[in-house]
């Protein structure tokens, strides 16, 4: 590990990103579905736009002019890699929306042994990895027409997260997080079943399930899936965007706005489960916001408990919630952040045992490679126990890893 001296602890991080390798699904896939399935196709770009906040970049043929890149063809689906996919490395001057090969992108990013190293370089001992190409909850697989590829896909995605990004190579360093077929909550529960049995502590879900066009919460139409989540003790992980809508205020906003209010749906959804019942209903089920920041966590659990305590007989929520949303919050609610001045001199109004850390790498908005002197920078007016809570030890509660932070299925 990393030789500098140092008495901020070993990082366990828990949200960062994997780029997937070209060959995920064509490894895995039965071969009659390998020429629809997910696969690498390098062309050029014959036009792109980024307009109202959306990327649409149309792929050309072999021996256009535009820029070349590696695109993910999918179904009708034609997604390139860009450098907002994989940013460390490079400057802030130099990340773009443009797309690239995987020769232009650190190998971290791709590569379990170049992710160790740069994990060691940036005093990370352990990390859980969002997907990239899937999106953050699997959106890619539950838009597609097929859907019974789409359940191959999800399944191809988990063997490979599992079995080889977390595999032997990761020594126990790398968590897993899996995906789910959000199309269906009974097949969504054998898939939280299937990898539970082998260690798997942690499953991706949406923040706003409706934004999806699925159900929401304060129905029976999950409880399924999150009955599996209770048995098992698999953490609901739910990053931001994992809605497909990133919160904004109009269509001419400049990004600025949003880029201020990315918390914004993970506020939304917090008081959608404190408010559903669902954790009274399923009392072992834990969920956790990554890339949410905490700071504006306080003020809604002080507002959502003045709601309950006056507003119940009508606010709809007397016969499914018996307790007040701040106990429920400090028993089943976990909020991640990375740059939170504000909510690390809050802490007493958070709870210490529901903040975790993480380091985004390598999305541009990373602290890599100085995420240890960052965290000493915000944590210094901590105590060691109170830092070493918020950095490890959450994590290995709440993650099921060794006292060593690492995780037991990659350690066998």
């Amino acid at each position: 590990m990393d030789s500098h001296d140092s008495t901020f602890p070993l990082i366990i991080s828990v949200d960062d990103h994997t780029v997937e390798p070209a060959s995920v699904w064509q490894d895995r896939l039965p071969e009659k579905y390998r020429g629809v399935g997910p696969r690498i196709v390098r062309a050029p770009v014959k036009e792109m736009t980024f307009l109202g906040g959306r990327f649409r970049p149309v792929m050309g043929e072999p021996g256009d002019d535009g820029p070349v890149g590696d695109w993910w063809v999918y179904e009708e689906l034609r997604r390139p890699l860009t450098r907002l996919d994989t940013a460390v490395g490079y400057s802030r001057d130099e990340i773009k929306l443009e797309v690239i090969t995987y020769e232009q992108m650190r190998p971290g990013s791709y590569d379990v042994p170049a992710r160790l190293a740069d994990m060691d370089v940036n005093h990370v001992q352990s990390a859980l990895c969002f997907p990239t190409f899937p999106r953050f909850c699997g959106q890619t697989f539950t838009e597609a027409k097929d859907h019974e590829l789409g359940l191959l896909c999800v399944r191809a995605y988990n063997d490979w997260m599992v079995e080889e990004w977390c595999g032997p190579d990761a020594r126990g360093r790398l968590i897993p997080l899996t995906l789910i077929p959000l199309w269906d909550a009974e097949l969504a529960a054998e898939e939280v079943r299937r990898n539970a049995a082998r260690g798997v502590r942690a499953v991706a879900f949406s923040e706003i399930p409706p934004y999806l066009g699925l159900p929401s919460i304060h129905g029976d139409g999950w409880d399924p899936f999150l009955q599996a989540c209770d048995e098992t003790g698999t953490v609901i992980a739910m990053h931001i965007g994992s809605s497909s809508r990133m919160p904004s205020t109009s269509a001419d906003a400049p990004p600025a706005v949003g880029s201020t209010i990315t918390f914004a749906n993970c506020c939304f959804s917090m008081v959608d489960w404190l408010m559903s019942g669902k954790f009274e209903q399923f009392p072992h089920l834990k969920v956790m916001y990554a890339e949410g920041q905490i700071g504006w966590i306080p003020y809604i659990l002080e507002r959502a408990d003045v709601v309950w305590e006056e507003n119940r007989a009508w606010g709809g929520v007397a016969d499914k919630v018996h307790r007040p949303p701040s106990e429920l919050f400090a028993e089943h609610v976990y909020g991640c952040f990375f740059d939170d001045a504000f909510g690390l001199r809050n802490l007493d109004a958070i709870g210490l045992r529901n903040v975790l850390y993480e380091t985004d790498y390598p999305h541009s908005d990373s602290t890599w490679p100085k995420s240890r002197e960052v965290g000493e920078a915000q944590m210094g007016h901590l105590e060691a126990g109170v830092v070493e809570r918020i950095v490890r030890r959450n994590a290995i509660e709440l993650l099921g890893l060794s006292d060593e932070g690492l995780w037991p299925g990659g350690t066998r």
